[in-house]
């Protein structure tokens, strides 16, 4: 099997785990809106951003370098599990013995202790799977992926509905969703067998750390980027605002979905692809990955009013209002990642966090300046603007490592088609579904070709080699 259908059947294995897993999540949302108020949710949610800023710490990164050093022939997979278990036995030991200082700054209070759990089996769960990817084994991948969120949904119905515990059930979900995750992958894939402290080559962690510590604050960054509007907007607004932006999010991620079923097969492709062949191949699959998101994204802003009135219960429907920049962002926010697996091929960590850096300052500019003035739009927007600055700084700097042969015309053509369909669904209360539908329409055609030449040659490939 060639190089595109290598990709295509990874992706397809990814899609089958992921994709059932993420729609059970995704039809959650009208369940989180009937049994949370907006304040709950808010609060909710704080909590678990709160918690993804300190996981990448806690963890000290160790699941960028997980995958990285497990998908290189040359390191010993024992190696890379027990010095990820080390790296992380030690983050977590200092961040417990920093409890005392987070309950003076007031971290704790309103179910802050759930943080404590959360960051713990999120690091779990994400040193098993992250090594059971990287050993390949993608088919135990993508089924965790289902069950992890079949627990998910148990854990809600238990701790929502039968002991009504608010947002502290809404967390400890996820908590015993991914112990359970965790303690499965290591028994069925036999990871006992990778331990070895006695003989450990020792070298290797020491890699490991050199390459995913400047990773870590990529990682915060990355996360003031995706969160820092939540707090923003509870500081100007209200955590009631907060709560709606929580919903609005809930539609961008289909197409976080889609991009990470696609990003856990291309960065196996990726890393494994040295050939002459490499631009082209670059090339090729950013051209069809950039057609299907855009367009994606267009369908959605078309669809995001009557889907958030199927998912969104009563005072949660007006979050559309917040979908359209949030989609924008979550467009280039896929193209990122995808220019960002370049800088992981050539281990440039230094140049990920720079890169990352300027969108996080940019983000925290922009909250500052927008939202008192146009409210959660303002938060929004910041995030979209944040997202388009680190695409341009990237494409820029990694035209040195692979040269990606993109269309600029056409990606600025698809944006300005972006634009004005947010605009419209924004500002237009008649006649606007006859807009979107045109807007939409003209989108798909301008990428058609596109996805249409590169299905083929996935096809061909797949006929030649079969």
């Amino acid at each position: 099997m060639d190089k595109y259908g290598r990709l295509l059947s990874n992706t397809f294995i990814f899609a089958i785990g992921t994709f059932s897993s993420k729609v059970l999540v995704f039809l959650l949302m009208p369940f989180y809106t009937r049994v949370l108020s907006t304040a709950e949710l808010g609060v909710g949610d704080l909590i678990v951003k709160t918690a993804n800023l300190i996981i990448p710490i806690a963890s000290v990164g160790m699941s960028n370098a997980i995958i990285r050093f497990g998908l290189d022939r040359a390191v010993d997979k024992r190696d890379v599990f027990t010095g990820g278990i080390t790296a992380i036995a030690c983050g977590y030991a200092v961040f417990l013995a920093a409890f005392p200082v987070l309950s003076v700054f007031g971290v704790l209070e309103d179910g802050g202790w759930l943080i404590y759990p959360y960051v713990l089996t999120s690091c779990l769960r994400s040193l098993c799977s992250q090594f059971v990817r990287s050993r390949q084994l993608v088919k135990l991948y993508a089924f965790d992926g289902v069950m992890s969120t079949v627990n998910v949904i148990l854990f809600n119905i238990i701790f929502l509905i039968v002991f009504d515990m608010g947002f502290t059930g809404y967390v400890l979900a996820t908590v015993c969703s991914d112990l359970v995750s965790a303690l499965f992958l290591f028994t069925i894939a036999s990871l006992h067998r990778y331990i070895r402290f006695s003989c450990c080559d020792w070298s290797v962690l020491g890699a490991m750390v050199r390459y995913a510590v400047p990773l870590i604050p990529t990682t915060v960054f990355w996360w003031i980027t995706n969160a820092s509007d939540a707090y923003f907007i509870k500081y100007y607004i209200g955590a009631e605002a907060n709560g709606l932006l929580t919903i609005a999010y809930k539609i961008p991620t289909i197409i976080t979905l889609l991009s990470g079923i696609f990003t856990d097969a291309w960065q196996m492709s990726a890393f494994t692809e040295d050939g002459p062949g490499r631009t082209r191949f670059f090339s090729n699959v950013f051209n069809a990955y950039q057609s299907l998101i855009f367009a994606a994204a267009s369908g959605l802003i078309l669809l995001c009013k009557p889907l958030n009135y199927l998912l969104a219960y009563g005072e949660f429907y007006q979050s559309w209002e917040y979908i359209p920049f949030l989609l924008l962002g979550t467009c280039f926010s896929c193209y990122v990642t995808f220019l960002g697996s370049i800088y992981m091929l050539e281990r440039k960590s230094i140049a990920t966090l720079v890169t990352t850096a300027a969108g996080a300052g940019i983000n925290i500019l922009l909250n500052m300046l927008l939202i008192p003035r146009f409210g959660v739009n303002g938060g929004t927007f910041a995030t979209f603007a944040s997202y388009l600055l680190v695409f341009f700084i990237r494409i820029i700097d990694t035209h040195k490592i692979v040269p990606i042969r993109w269309k600029p015309w056409k990606l600025f053509l698809n944006l300005a088609v972006l634009l004005v369909q947010s605009w419209v669904l924004i500002t237009v209360e008649k006649g606007w579904v006859v807009w979107e539908a045109g807007l939409c329409l003209l989108l798909v055609l301008i990428n058609l070709r596109q996805l249409l030449l590169n299905a083929q040659k996935i096809l061909l490939r797949r006929v030649r080699h079969a």
